[in-house]
């Protein structure tokens, strides 16, 4: 049964410490071995735009084009993402900061590429009368403690020299979200798309006041492997990671668009009016947009900078007790073909 778009976004597609429980459970058995070479590739992919691109490859017969066996696994967010750590899978496309979780966890994983950064589709939203973020001093705010919307609005405060302590965090579900705002008990919540949007529909007036697309870099979007599929298969790897620009130009051709979004839509089960609404929430990354990005540097525009930057969220909010080696969880070379 497919999952919609709706229902996976619900459940933690932006989770930056969601699913440190569940992942904790198999740190025992991540170190299983993944596939042997004679077997094919095995990705587990979920309801993300930038993920659910990988179905245009699929379909266009692209991967077996370049010479890849690959077998893409179709999951719950949180789910790829067990199966990954159980050392069922050979990658999971995840978060950048979700990566560290479940490294954290146990399961070690190395980065190879980015597929895109969150570019609006998680949002902190005022009840009506709240015209501006600096409006929440002194004020709560509903939100799920330890989640990326967290992460979003102590980036959002720090920005106007505002600290988490000047507002009233109140965990509160995402999904419960609307709700909550539409009760007139916090001035603000925090919730990704289409929760966001339901929560803004449900309490007339309220407004966005702050976005993933007012710090883009805040939150990427990976395909992270297992560092023995890594070193046993690297050359499949690489041709893997060549196919990603043929998916990018399908889908932002005019041309090409519409059969593309139409395939995509198709798999997570929405029509392609919505798709194509929640992919303009979603900044796809060319190999060229994503080898700047992996170059070592401070701040959001850095893969390296971003994923310190969850590293800290997540040691401070205990979803892991260890500082990560970030270096060790990046390997830029092969968007290079090397």
């Amino acid at each position: 049964m497919q999952m919609q778009l709706s229902s996976i976004l619900t459940v933690g597609r932006k989770a930056v410490a969601g699913c440190a429980l569940a992942l904790g459970l198999f740190t025992a058995s991540a170190s299983i071995p993944v596939a042997h070479s004679a077997e094919p590739l095995r990705i587990g992919y979920s309801d993300w735009p930038g993920w659910v691109a990988w179905q245009v490859a699929i379909e266009k017969g692209w991967l077996k084009e370049a010479g890849i066996d690959a077998k893409f696994e179709w999951f719950d967010y949180s789910a790829s993402m067990d199966a990954f750590s159980a050392g069922k899978l050979d990658a999971v496309t995840c978060t950048n900061g979700d990566a560290l979780v479940m490294g954290g966890n146990g399961a070690k994983n190395v980065m190879i590429m980015l597929t895109d950064y969150s570019n609006g589709n998680d949002i902190i939203v005022g009840k009506p009368g709240v015209k501006t973020l600096a409006d929440l001093k002194g004020k709560k705010v509903g939100l799920e403690v330890g989640l990326v919307e967290h992460l979003l609005l102590i980036n959002g405060l720090a920005k106007l020299g505002l600290k988490e302590t000047d507002v009233t965090l109140v965990n509160a579900k995402t999904n419960e979200t609307p709700q909550v705002l539409a009760s007139g008990d916090v001035s603000a919540i925090g919730a990704w798309q289409p929760i966001a949007g339901q929560a803004m529909k449900g309490a007339a007036g309220a407004k966005p006041l702050y976005s993933s697309a007012d710090e883009p870099g805040l939150i990427y979007d990976v395909v992270a492997v297992s560092p023995a599929s890594l070193s046993g298969r690297r050359a499949e790897w690489i041709k893997f990671v060549g196919v990603w620009d043929k998916v990018v130009a399908y889908i932002q051709d005019p041309k090409t668009q519409p059969d593309a979004v139409a395939i995509m839509a198709a798999k997570v089960g929405i029509d392609a009016p919505t798709f194509t609404r929640f992919l303009k929430g979603t900044k796809l990354l060319t190999l060229a947009e994503g080898a700047k990005v992996m170059k070592e540097a401070d701040g959001f525009g850095s893969l390296y900078g971003s994923s310190r930057y969850a590293d800290a969220f997540n040691v401070k909010y205990e979803v892991y007790k260890t500082a990560q080696d970030v270096k060790s969880y990046i390997d830029p070379a092969l968007t290079d073909g090397k």
